[in-house]
């Protein structure tokens, strides 16, 4: 039986908070005027022409820490909100394109039903209620109500 290996510890490299590249902010301290790419999509901006960030929001662990930089995962990339743009809006045309292919991944071959997640379409080929022989939830796909539209002549 082959003995497990032991992993070796991971040094954190610390960096003192004076020597960070850029600027951290504690979360009740940020400047007016930065702000995370979180709350930029909630005010419906993109990040438009900024090209970095221009300062860290420390995380919680950090902020007992003052004196080193914060090196989480969990810490934050602050961003100008006057460099921000509005978001894009899609037309009409790119929203029918999306639809269309949404449709396209979603409705089964066999029965031609659309449901409303995608199906397995390229490793089982079909819906799983079609791969497996039973009749499936009518919750589960589209139901249309729309009637097939019969030729009503005037005269």
């Amino acid at each position: 039986m082959p003995r497990t290996r032991r992993k070796r510890p991971r040094k954190v490299a610390r960096v003192p908070r004076s020597d960070a590249l850029l600027p951290e902010f504690d979360r009740g301290a940020v400047p007016e005027g930065l702000v995370t790419r979180r709350v930029l999509r909630d005010m419906g901006l993109s990040p438009g022409d900024n090209t970095g960030p221009v300062a860290i929001l420390r995380c919680r662990l950090c902020a007992t820490r003052p004196t080193w930089s914060c090196r989480h995962p969990t810490r934050g990339f602050l961003l100008r909100v006057d460099l921000a743009r509005p978001k894009r809006v899609p037309t009409l045309a790119q929203e029918l394109a999306l639809d269309r292919a949404m449709a396209a991944r979603s409705t089964c071959s066999r029965c031609s039903r659309r449901y409303y997640y995608c199906l397995p379409l390229r490793t089982v080929g079909c819906c799983d209620p079609c791969a497996r022989g039973y009749e499936p939830t009518p919750g589960t796909y589209v139901t249309t109500t729309a009637t097939p539209v019969s030729h009503r002549l005037a005269a």
